[in-house]
C-alpha cells in the first residue's frame, strides 16, 4: 500500500526524504520504502509522523480526510 499522504505532507513542508528521515532517526532508504509502500510502516513511525505533522494516524493511512488533529 502506497502512503501518498506522507509523501504529500513531506513535500508540502518542503522537506526532502533525507531531512524527514533524519527527524525520524531512520535511514533515507527506510523512509523511501514507507512512502512507496514496499515496506509496512511500524506503528512507532506512524506515531512520530502524526506528531510531527500534527495530524492523526487515521489521516496518514487514509481512514479519514480530516487533516486536523481531533480535540
Amino acid at each position: 500500500m502506497k502512503f501518498q499522504r506522507i509523501q504529500d505532507l513531506r513535500t508540502d513542508a518542503d522537506l526532502s526524504q533525507k531531512q524527514i528521515s533524519d527527524i525520524l532517526h531512520i535511514s533515507q532508504r527506510s523512509y523511501s520504502h514507507y512512502e512507496t509502500g514496499s515496506r509496512n510502516i511500524p506503528i512507532e513511525m506512524l506515531i512520530r509522523l502524526a506528531n510531527y505533522y500534527e495530524t492523526s494516524i487515521d489521516y496518514l493511512v487514509g481512514r479519514t480526510d480530516n487533516k486536523k488533529m481531533p480535540k
